[in-house]
Formats: C-alpha cells, structure tokens, sequence
C-alpha cells in the first residue's frame, strides 16, 4: 500500500520521446545560441514550439523549418512557427502569447524565456553607459518579466504549466566587466523564485537555468581566442558548455518528470561555479 502511494502523480517515463505531446511552448530568443537548441529539443519531445526571435528573420524560419521538416510523418500540422516580438515591449509580448495560442489551438502550457542581450566589450562598472545598463535591464529582467507576467495569468493550471526562465552563472562568477548583464540576471533569478511562490494552487512550477560559459556568439562576442581559452582551462571537465548540454535541463524542467522542481535556481555549467 505504502509504495502504491508513494507512486501516484510519479512521472512514467522521464525518458518518453513524446513526453511533451500535447503541450504548446513559447521560447522567446528561440532562434538564438541556445535558445534554438531548445526549440529542436522541446518540439523533439513532442512540444508545439512558438519562436520568437526579434531583427533578422531567417534564422527562426531556418529553425522552424528544419522542425517541421524532422515532425514531417508524425503529422501534418506544423510543430513549429516563427514569431516576431520585442520581449522589452508589453503589446508584442501580449501579441507573442495570441500567435502561439492561434497556431497551436488556444492552451498553452510552457514558456522559456531565453532572450538576453550582453555589451560584449564587457566595461568595468565605472565605465558602463546607461545604454548599456538600459539594454541589459530592458530585455534580460524587463523581457523577462513581461513574459512572466502573461504567462502567470494564461497558461494551463491543470499541472502542465511550466515557467523556465534564462539567469546566468555569472551571477555567482562575479567577474569584472559583467555588472550590468549579471545584474539583469540577478533580478531574473529573483522574480522567478518569487512568481513560484505566488503561483501557489495553480500548479505551474518556475525554475531559473543557470548556464555557465557556453560556445554560443554571445559568448565568443569580444573575445580573443587567448580569452576564451582561460574560461575553457576553469572548466573541470575541459571544454565549454554547449547549447546542446543545457536544452535537456530545460526539457525536464518542462516535462511531468520536473514537476517536483520548483523555486529553484539550476546551474548548469559543468561545474565551473
């Protein structure tokens, strides 16, 4: 009796290929370094994926493409769409929301908030413009938050809602030159953990993804290749992180099997920090 208590509500596979069919995803940066790892592996484990992406559009319809491309067989709607949409801005965010719920059927069930933005000459505090700081904070926490803030009042509250925000490791790293950017991120780490709570009955969970330095154009922005090998020689396991290293967290955060994890801060970045 006891262990048939002990099993009720337990995930039955945290393996299932298709362990994310039926739910609608939002990945707002979805195009990027790793917000397109994301995007493949949530719509791999069955997901629709909305991505947004802001500026140039071929890479999301790239992305989007090649999705649909690898469903193609297992049905003939579309896993996945491009949207466009400047998380900074209350309207696009709102619009973001209508045009997955549109493409997808009208529920939707998990958002990553993967958008960021970094001044890759990395100034010391002292030497920060407030463009720099009005960037990071627009998109990094005012994105984030936004995005928060639609997703806390429309996704699903039948135990599939998901909120799996984008912080950093360098919110503990603490290197000079990324006061602004790590910053952002700390106010990230923050509403997270505080939404978690205010989601209360709901049954949404929101965890925050902490990478670690990760070979995405973000991170090589500004950076000898001297530079970049110093941060590959912290690494324990010797190499850089990959989009690829991180996309399954987020995957389990998202799926039944990461329905326990909540409130919580997840570093992921090989165990640098």
């Amino acid at each position: 009796m006891a262990t048939a208590e002990a099993d009720v509500g337990a995930p039955a596979s945290v393996t299932a290929p298709m362990m994310l069919h039926g739910r609608v995803a939002i990945v707002t940066g979805g195009a990027g370094g790793i917000g397109s790892a994301v995007s493949r592996h949530l719509a791999s484990l069955g997901a629709r994926v909305a991505v947004a992406y802001v500026g140039d559009p071929a890479p999301a319809r790239d992305l989007v493409a090649g999705i649909n491309a690898a469903a193609h067989g297992a049905d003939h709607d579309p896993r996945a769409v491009a949207v466009e949409a400047d998380v900074s801005d209350a309207a696009q965010v709102r619009a973001l929301f209508d045009a997955a719920a549109a493409a997808f059927g009208g529920e939707l069930h998990v958002l990553v908030t993967a958008a960021a933005v970094m001044d890759t000459s990395y100034p010391l505090l002292a030497d920060t413009s407030e463009a720099t700081y009005d960037a990071a904070f627009g998109t990094n926490a005012r994105g984030t938050f936004l995005c928060l803030r639609e997703a806390a009042r429309r996704l699903a509250r039948d135990g599939r809602g998901r909120i799996v925000t984008f912080s950093s490791s360098g919110v503990g790293s603490l290197r000079p030159g990324y006061a602004a950017y790590a910053a952002s991120k700390a106010a990230v780490e923050t509403m997270t953990r505080i939404l978690a709570r205010e989601l209360r009955g709901t049954g949404i969970t929101a965890n925050a993804v902490a990478p670690g330095s990760t070979a995405t154009p973000m991170f090589y922005g500004g950076k000898t290749d001297e530079e970049a090998e110093r941060y590959i020689a912290e690494a324990p396991l010797g190499r850089l992180g990959m989009p690829e290293d991180i996309a399954p967290l987020v995957g389990f955060l998202a799926s039944d099997a990461g329905g326990w994890v909540n409130a919580q801060v997840l570093r992921c970045n090989g165990g640098t920090i």
